[in-house]
């Protein structure tokens, strides 16, 4: 779908009533001044109920219910003022947002001045009752974004005893490397538990995954001539060494090729058959099982978490706090306060602090050095990036809840070294050694995995209705040559920037 089919698209959804979908409301967030984008302001239409605007400022929900005369839409963002309508009333494509600032110097919000560590201090001495840690049900949308590029794929002194595997081959197999691959993961899913990994369920709703089949194929294609080459040159009773170095590992033929099945074998075959059936079976477990994994992991890296990694809090004396200044975030006042490491500490960001309760409703971090890095013998690791951010909301209560939740962690990895390859096989009579390889290679690759949850509705349970409800999820995702509308129709996710927009598959395949 182009840009003027989805804006026509999107238009239409807006002004649209379906009794299969309820109302989609659609618009883009713009700063009334500056006519920028206003990204993650907080979209509210129902209590404890609401999405978070993109990194371009769009949002998209849908209302299932039927919805009365007197229900609201919300709109708030750190810094502006609070945009309030009837939803019957609303359909605007666009709505602007007024900024408003307030000073230090203008404003008493309590009867003490507090220092920038006062207000950390008071920060912690109140996190215990701020955050809500028990067991809820939450309605969650979860994008997950890997992406990959080759820095490098360097070769030099190649020599081979194997005719076939000559270097025009060996060229051929590293132009078919995709230099650059994304693929992206979303989920729909109810999230039942706390916090921790050890008590979460999930139910997984709807899914989908989207990346170019076709860059997997053309590599596909040579990996199996590849592997015929060797099955062809290499005797079946031979093993491979393989060495780096001083370093070496043994390879036997069969963990080479794998158990390879006679086809007039007919209870081998029946027997491969079957493990790939139940394979496809735990397909759909390990999927939701793996989604419920990755979130568990982001949910126990929150600030507040004990053994979390993002240690300002609590580890604020290697951190450097300063008020920079007060805004609003709808009614409330806010601190705005940053931090920065005062020594060896790993990340510099902003504090937003509610001036009343002392909670902290926002927060944006980055790290300032490298967090891991190894470098030996020609092999190096560095994971270099790590940030994201961090908002809630208060619900009726009076606690705080994760409206959404961003990372971005990324690392390069890679080696420069000798690689020998050697068959060697004791039955031919003769020298052991038969053929051999031989090459040295520089290779480096960058990963980085962007993460987004939006939660929109979070509601308490009891420990009887977590531990009453079974895991029966049958959802795997549907592969997408390029983005879709359509897909999420019905649903209310965060939506799509425009890199994901635009993307598109080689030669779309579908499955």
């Amino acid at each position: 779908m182009n840009t003027k089919t989805t804006f026509f698209f999107l238009l239409a959804s807006i002004l649209n009533f379906t009794n299969q979908y309820g109302q989609t409301v659609s618009a883009r967030i713009l700063d009334s001044i500056s006519k920028e984008p206003v990204p993650f302001a907080t979209i509210q239409f129902a209590e404890n109920s609401g999405v978070i605007s993109n990194s371009e400022g769009m949002f998209s929900v849908i209302l299932n219910a039927p919805k009365v005369a007197t229900d609201s839409l919300i709109i708030s963002c750190m810094g502006y003022k609070t945009y309030k309508t009837l939803l019957k009333q609303f359909k605007d494509s666009v709505v602007h947002l007024s900024p408003q600032n307030i000073t230090l110097k203008n404003v008493v919000v309590t009867n003490k001045n507090y220092s920038a560590e006062e207000l950390i201090d008071l920060v912690k001495d109140n996190m215990d009752k701020n955050y809500n840690t028990s067991l809820t049900q939450k309605r969650l949308f979860f994008r997950d974004h890997y992406h990959q590029y080759i820095n490098r794929t360097n070769y030099s002194d190649f020599e081979s005893t194997i005719e076939a595997f000559d270097k025009k081959f060996v060229d051929n197999l590293l132009n078919s490397v995709p230099k650059s691959s994304d693929y992206y993961t979303e989920t729909l899913a109810d999230l039942y538990g706390d916090f921790t990994k050890d008590k979460q369920k999930i139910s997984v709703i709807k899914a989908s995954k989207m990346y170019d089949k076709n860059k997997e194929l053309d590599f596909e294609i040579l990996e199996k001539k590849l592997e015929k080459i060797l099955h062809d040159n290499v005797k079946p009773d031979s093993y491979l060494k393989v060495k780096s170095g001083i370093f070496g590992t043994k390879i036997d033929n069969d963990e080479l090729f794998g158990n390879q099945i006679d086809s007039t074998d007919v209870d081998a075959l029946n027997k491969k058959l079957e493990e790939e059936k139940k394979r496809k079976e735990n397909e759909k477990l390990y999927f939701a099982n793996g989604r419920k994994r990755r979130i568990s992991n982001l949910l126990e890296d929150l600030f507040f978490m004990d053994d979390s990694n993002l240690n300002f809090i609590s580890k604020s004396r290697k951190y450097d706090f300063a008020i920079q200044e007060l805004t609003y975030l709808g009614n409330d006042v806010v601190y705005v306060v940053n931090f920065k490491p005062d020594g060896g500490a790993d990340y510099k960001g902003t504090l937003y602090i509610n001036a009343d309760d002392f909670a902290i409703m926002r927060v944006d971090y980055e790290n300032v050095k490298s967090l891991k890095t190894f470098k030996l013998l020609g092999v190096f690791m560095n994971e270099y990036l790590d940030k994201g951010k961090m908002i809630f909301y208060k619900d009726a209560k009076g606690k705080y809840n994760l409206r959404y939740l961003e990372k971005e962690h990324g690392g390069m990895a890679g080696a420069k070294r000798p690689l020998k390859i050697i068959e060697f096989n004791k039955v031919v009579k003769g020298k052991n050694r038969q053929n051999e390889l031989s090459l040295k290679f520089d290779a480096a690759a960058t990963n980085i995995n962007k993460y987004e949850i939006v939660i929109y509705d979070t509601q308490d349970i009891d420990n009887s209705k977590f531990d009453g409800l079974k895991e029966d999820n049958t959802i795997i995702p549907t592969y997408l040559a390029n983005y879709d509308p359509e897909f999420w129709k019905g649903h209310t996710i965060i939506e799509p920037n425009k890199a994901i927009k635009a993307f598109t598959a080689t030669e779309e395949i579908t499955e």
